[in-house]
């Protein structure tokens, strides 16, 4: 599956990833780590992310996302404000431009925009969710495997997931 779905306008998607970058300074990060250019705030001393900008002000660290832009529907799902800003927002730029606006609120064009917002913020909770875990997974199997021995899950409660062989 991938972890994103394909750009519309990769021209467009660079210029603004550039802008953004140049606009915190290339290479910038904030001390938590986050390097994402759309997540840093714009001539920040230190250099800070909006999460850390929020954390420090007292305030919540989470926006309400508007699944299918607010033009189509009202609907928010809560969303970490970084990831919100450098990666979904991001993300509705690269609609067509009617699609993100709906001026003339078309609604097959506010479904086609549901489905699209759907579609990206799930792959965006699977990213954060599930994603990782096969990764951990086989790391934790490595390390049972070195502490525990070749068959360590033999005579556990996990024996009876081991695949029949």
């Amino acid at each position: 599956m991938p972890k994103k779905l394909p750009d519309r306008d990769p021209i467009a998607t660079h210029k603004r990833q550039s802008e953004a970058s140049r606009r915190v300074g290339i290479g910038n990060r904030c001390s938590c780590g986050e390097n994402r250019p759309q997540a840093l705030i714009p001539k920040s001393q230190p250099t800070t992310c909006a999460k850390c900008n929020r954390l420090a002000q007292g305030h919540s660290t989470f926006d309400d996302h508007h699944v299918a832009g607010g033009a189509n529907d009202p609907t928010t799902a809560p969303v970490e404000v970084n990831d919100h800003r450098a990666e979904l927002s991001v993300s509705q730029l690269n609609w067509p431009k009617e699609m993100l606006q709906n001026p003339r609120g078309c609604p097959v064009i506010a479904v086609a925009a549901r489905i699209q917002g759907f579609a990206e913020t799930l792959i965006h909770l699977l990213e954060k969710l599930i994603l990782w875990i096969p990764e951990m997974l086989m790391g934790l199997s490595s390390f049972l495997k070195n502490e525990l021995g070749e068959k360590w899950w033999i005579g556990t409660p996990l024996e009876r997931f081991a695949p029949g062989r």
